[in-house]
């Protein structure tokens, strides 16, 4: 992924795409940035309007951060939600998204941000109906249960997810056995209100 600093990307994209950005501190520095009349992405940047495709190219790449995903990985996503039929393209894409397991690992909690969860699974720590697996992008469907390996439980890496887990709550498709560290897909991935990502302006910054 990018190699720049994570912040800068944050302040240039306009949200909280990655978890470190969602800190008190990064939000006081945009508050004041927004205060002293500086833009951070969205309407006006330089005191100028931005554009259509300026507003649809930020929305592609705030969605691309927060998801962690290759540009041509993202690409190919958009092009599968854009080509099937008889679905709403941004919601086939959400759930597309939503359901990769890098995701699914982060959304229950067994990572503090979704960059964790590709380095858990990447190194062998998950396990996806008791398998492990090792590709981040790899789509867990309804009834699918995934959690930490057994041998990994007392790594230093989770030391701290079992108390963590206590406090947290996941999506309503998702249930969550904190004891066991491990949660199941109830059903697809559904949005709900408040999301930072606008699937539908992606779609028509490559549709163009």
């Amino acid at each position: 992924m990018n190699k720049q600093p994570k912040f800068k990307i944050c302040r240039r994209l306009g949200g909280a795409v990655f978890s470190k950005c969602e800190s008190p501190r990064f939000l006081a520095a945009s508050e004041a940035k927004q205060r002293g009349g500086r833009g951070t992405g969205r309407g006006k940047k330089g005191g100028r309007a931005m554009s259509e495709y300026g507003t649809q190219l930020l929305d592609k790449q705030r969605a691309r951060f927060t998801y962690n995903v290759r540009e041509r990985q993202f690409a190919r996503y958009v092009r599968e939600a854009a080509l099937k039929k008889g679905v709403n393209p941004a919601d086939y894409l959400y759930r597309t998204l939503e359901s990769r397991l890098d995701n699914v690992v982060f959304r229950l909690g067994l990572a503090k941000s979704r960059a964790l969860a590709r380095q858990m699974v990447s190194h062998g720590h998950i396990v996806v109906n008791g398998r492990k697996v090792t590709i981040p992008s790899a789509g867990v469907r309804p009834g699918d249960t995934v959690g930490v390996r057994k041998e990994s439980k007392g790594k230093t890496l989770f030391a701290d997810t079992a108390s963590r887990l206590k406090e947290y709550t996941p999506p309503k498709w998702l249930t969550l056995d904190e004891t066991g560290q491990e949660g199941t897909v109830k059903s697809p991935p559904t949005a709900v209100g408040g999301e930072a990502v606008d699937l539908t302006s992606v779609l028509e910054f490559y549709g163009r």
